[in-house]
């Protein structure tokens, strides 16, 4: 393995030809995990801090931005790629998973749903989190692809 710039050479990383793409990837997962937590906010259920004095679970999930952001930089400054992003995203997937639609869930779909007086609302709130889960899902499965391609060009 060479190294240049302190980097190996044969880091998988996002080439220009997949940056649109690999920005869908990025910012529809943090939209719909925005809104999310927005919602978690107007139904006031599993909120914590900064909204409420309670460190819990939801104060946990915001580390997420945070944690995009150094990705986002490191990639613009080829310090990851694709390996990062597929692991990235299918933690996230994971964590999303069990927290939300597992047997083990903190905030199970009932919990989504019910606290809204029109249930039309609380299944498009929970549209939305399924649609969250989705995309990072896919989003682990597209840093997959590019780093198995990547690999395999190496071969």
């Amino acid at each position: 393995m060479a190294i240049r710039d302190g980097l190996p050479e044969e880091l998988p990383t996002i080439d220009d030809s997949l940056t649109r793409a690999f920005l869908v990837f990025t910012a529809v997962p943090t939209v719909l995990g925005a809104a999310h937590h927005v919602d978690h906010v107007i139904r006031g259920n599993h909120v914590g801090w900064p909204i409420t004095p309670e460190v819990n679970p939801f104060t946990y999930s915001l580390a997420i931005y945070p944690l995009l952001a150094i990705g986002l930089s490191l990639t613009l400054t080829n310090r990851v790629g694709a390996r990062f992003w597929a692991g990235f995203f299918a933690f996230s997937t994971g964590m999303l998973a069990y927290f939300h639609v597992s047997p083990w869930a903190v905030e199970p779909p009932r919990d989504v749903i019910l606290p809204y007086a029109d249930p039309v609302l609380g299944y498009l709130a929970f549209g939305v989190l399924l649609a969250l889960i989705a995309s990072v899902a896919a989003g682990s499965v597209y840093g997959a692809v590019l780093w198995y391609r990547h690999d395999s060009r190496q071969s």
